[in-house]
């Protein structure tokens, strides 16, 4: 790759946004830990964010990207909220943190 393909321009900031997304969806699809992919969630949405603020330099500078990632922003805060709070539960009733041991809560 070249230098000026990772220095500010929109391929760039595309490229790390879907190696992030990439390494998000990886860690949701292999892992069984429903930290881990709380995580992976988290980083999914970062790369969302990282392309929608690159879209919106490219257009000079766009406010309504800028405050359309303010809300994704908001949006994941509160979202890790409530998955933590839903983890923590199940360890409580579980007392362990394993996505398959989730899925025999609806049974």
């Amino acid at each position: 790759m070249s230098p000026a393909l990772l220095h500010g321009s929109l391929q760039g900031y595309i490229l790390v946004a879907l190696l992030l997304f990439v390494i998000g969806l990886a860690t949701v699809l292999i892992r069984r830990s429903l930290l881990i992919q709380f995580m992976g969630i988290e980083l999914m949405l970062n790369a969302a964010n990282v392309a929608l603020l690159a879209f919106a330099r490219y257009r000079g500078g766009d406010v309504q990207g800028t405050v359309f990632y303010l809300f994704i922003i908001a949006v994941a805060a509160c979202e890790a909220a409530v998955g933590l709070a839903l983890v923590v539960a199940l360890y409580r009733h579980r007392r362990t943190t394993d996505s398959d041991r989730a899925d025999a809560l609806r049974r």
